[in-house]
């Protein structure tokens, strides 16, 4: 058998495992659609904004860091609930912690997204 070609099957695979696990995001959580929407909106308006390179570079780095909170978080609510049924504390705090993690990337996101578009939507005004 050549592993160099069992290797690379499994690489392939692990991307097609990766994008299940973003679908299932998508489709399990009601604010991954929101971030969903957030991010076509965003990539709509840099484009007709004209955003430079360095600002999509910026763009780019809090929508995939607001993704991967929004990953974690789901990931750490999906496993509390599965290890701890019934309520308990520590799940709790771990949830609500995560879920606190995610609202922190959002609001950098909308700061450093109102940094970048609101001086190119008053121009468009002036």
């Amino acid at each position: 058998m050549d592993t160099s070609k069992n290797s690379f099957n499994k690489r392939i695979k692990s991307f097609g495992y990766a994008f299940t696990g973003i679908y299932e995001l998508i489709k399990s959580e009601p604010n991954a659609r929101i971030h969903l929407l957030a991010t076509i909106v965003v990539a709509f308006a840099g484009f007709f904004l004209k955003i430079s390179s360095a600002e999509w570079c910026v763009v780019l780095i809090v929508i995939a860091l607001v993704w991967a909170a929004e990953a974690f978080n789901t990931v750490i609510e999906k496993l509390s609930d599965y290890l701890f049924p019934e309520y308990h504390e520590t799940a709790r705090m771990a949830k609500d912690v995560s879920a606190g993690a995610v609202l922190i990337c959002a609001i950098a996101a909308l700061a450093i997204g109102l940094i970048i578009f609101v001086p190119k939507i008053v121009l468009l005004f002036h």
